[in-house]
C-alpha cells in the first residue's frame, strides 16, 4: 500500500503542478523627462507677458532676461539655465498692486498653459 499511495501522491502533485497559470504579462511603461528647451521656456514667458498686458521694454534672450511694466508697476523675467541640466524661471513685480488674482499668479497659469503644463 506504501507503493499505491506514494504513486497517488505523485499523480496528485503533478495534477496540481500542471493547473498553475502565470501572470498575464504587462506592457512596461517608461517615463522619459526630457531637459526643458530654454527656446521654449523663453517663447513662452515673453508671450505669457505679453498675454496678461505686460509692456515689453527689453527682451535679452542671451541674457535670459525680460524687462516691462504693467500699470506702473517694474516687471522683470528672468529664464536661467541651473547646474543641473533644468532651467529656473523667475517672475517679479514687487511693485504691482493687482490681486485677486495677482499679476504673478495671471502669468504663472499663462506660461504653464504655454509650456504645456
Amino acid at each position: 500500500m506504501s507503493r499505491l499511495s506514494n504513486l497517488a501522491l505523485a499523480a496528485a502533485c503533478t495534477l496540481i503542478a500542471g493547473c498553475y497559470v502565470a501572470p498575464y504579462p504587462y506592457p512596461a511603461y517608461q517615463t522619459v523627462t526630457s531637459a526643458p528647451s530654454f527656446d521654449k521656456s523663453w517663447d513662452a514667458a515673453l508671450g505669457a507677458a505679453a498675454d496678461v498686458g505686460i509692456q515689453i521694454a527689453s527682451a535679452d534672450r542671451s541674457a535670459g532676461r525680460i524687462t516691462g511694466s504693467k500699470a506702473g508697476a517694474r516687471v522683470t523675467i528672468d529664464v536661467r539655465p541651473q547646474a543641473d541640466n533644468t532651467l529656473q524661471v523667475i517672475f517679479s513685480a514687487p511693485d504691482s498692486r493687482e490681486s485677486n488674482p495677482s499679476l504673478n499668479d495671471r502669468w504663472l497659469a499663462v506660461y504653464n498653459q504655454r509650456m504645456g503644463r
